[in-house]
């Protein structure tokens, strides 16, 4: 009971044909309903967002996908609109299981982004994600899905950081690989002490 799966944003709009498509999202979903079975706690993570949320880039006039501009909390990457509440685009994938023990959102506060399942991306506002393990009594994390250089990521360093074991399984997760990010993320994983299998 010590151990749980993460299963991070495996949505449409994260998979071929959504908004912000990961290349080859969509490989992920058998593999990850497979893993499913080994483990007694799985949870979902699930991208939020209101309409006009500050991190698209339709929210800033003159400005593009992917531009990164700075916000009152660091460096913010400016999205296309993508999982906006309630939209097909932010319902997981058809094919992804969801009978797991817990879904956090996150991504709903529209002042802030938040890619890791247990912050958000002021580094400061938990998502409560890590009060639930802690009351589970859950040390280690297995973490799949999507992105793995910008959700996966930051999630997992989180994690490390807050003293839980951390593995992280390369081959059930997809990076969107935008100026080097899948390299700077795998870097930065292994410096938290993660484990990339």
């Amino acid at each position: 009971m010590t151990e749980a799966l993460i299963v991070i944003d495996v949505q449409n709009d994260f998979c071929e044909g959504g908004a912000l498509a990961v290349p080859g999202g969509s490989d992920v979903v058998a593999p990850i309903n497979r893993m499913m079975e080994e483990f007694s706690t799985v949870i979902l993570t699930q991208d939020w967002h209101p309409a006009g949320h500050s991190s698209f880039a339709s929210s800033h006039p003159g400005r593009s996908p992917m531009e990164v501009i700075e916000f009152p909390y660091g460096p913010q990457v400016l999205w296309p609109d993508h999982c906006i509440q309630g939209s097909k685009g932010a319902e997981f994938h058809p094919d992804l299981r969801t009978d797991g023990d817990l879904i956090v959102r996150k991504g709903f506060n529209p002042a802030i982004d938040s890619y890791s399942a247990f912050f958000e991306n002021d580094h400061a506002t938990p998502t409560g994600l890590e009060g639930y393990l802690r009351t589970r009594g859950i040390e280690r994390l297995t973490l799949v899905g999507l992105a793995l250089d910008f959700c996966v990521n930051f999630s997992a360093v989180d994690a490390a950081k807050l003293g839980f074991d951390v593995t992280v399984r390369q081959d059930l997760s997809r990076a969107i690989d935008a100026d080097g990010s899948h390299t700077a993320a795998l870097a930065g994983m292994a410096d938290a002490g993660v484990i990339l299998a």
